[in-house]
């Protein structure tokens, strides 16, 4: 199967239970050819230190250091650092169980497995691509944490703007993949902020 056929059942997967237009069709045919496109356009930067520098950005933004880290800021028992904590671990689980959720219902293709010949960069952690999960961790806990002291919130978008970078130049994710992982995890944070308030 080539990366076309593979397209076109990403299309009838996305389209399956609604009415069949082919004006719509041929749009997410072209939105997905511009988004692998787009991916490719990617290999041109690669280069050793970007690629340590990727990697690095990936790990930061898996659930163990996520875990780590809300762990660490709990040990602390400083009222503000709890805070931060709680904030963070809310944000990241409900930004990875939203993006978990979407995957197993939407099975995008990993670019690894779509585009013939393509080799990612990094092991993929699971076969699906759509949505990112690790960017919508990372955009969670950014918008969760917008507001605390010692610029946790700027740092922590930076971060997140990193991650979301990194998993495309390492081939893990189309662009779509970690726009729509940033644009969940913006929706997580949100609603870690009103469940820790």
């Amino acid at each position: 199967m080539d990366s076309r056929d593979i397209e076109l059942a990403v299309v009838e997967g996305a389209l399956a239970g609604a009415p069949v237009e082919p004006a719509r069709v041929a749009r997410l045919a072209r939105l997905l050819g511009y988004d692998e496109r787009l991916l490719l356009h990617f290999r041109r930067y690669h280069g050793p230190w970007r690629t340590r520098v990727a990697r690095l950005l990936t790990a930061a933004g898996d659930a163990r250091t996520w875990s780590a880290l809300g762990l660490a800021l709990l040990a602390t028992a400083q009222p503000g650092a709890v805070h931060a904590g709680l904030r963070l671990g809310a944000a990241s689980f409900l930004g990875a169980l939203t993006a978990q959720a979407l995957k197993r219902t939407l099975n995008r293709a990993r670019p690894t497995s779509a585009i013939e010949g393509f080799e990612a960069l990094v092991e993929n952690p699971d076969a699906f691509s759509f949505p990112s999960g690790h960017t919508a961790a990372a955009f969670a806990v950014a918008v969760a944490l917008a507001g605390e002291p010692g610029c946790a919130g700027p740092v922590s978008l930076l971060l997140a703007t990193g991650i979301a970078l990194s998993r495309v130049y390492l081939g893990a994710h189309y662009p779509l993949d970690v726009l729509a992982g940033g644009l969940l995890g913006a929706g997580a944070g949100t609603v870690a902020r009103l469940v820790v308030w």
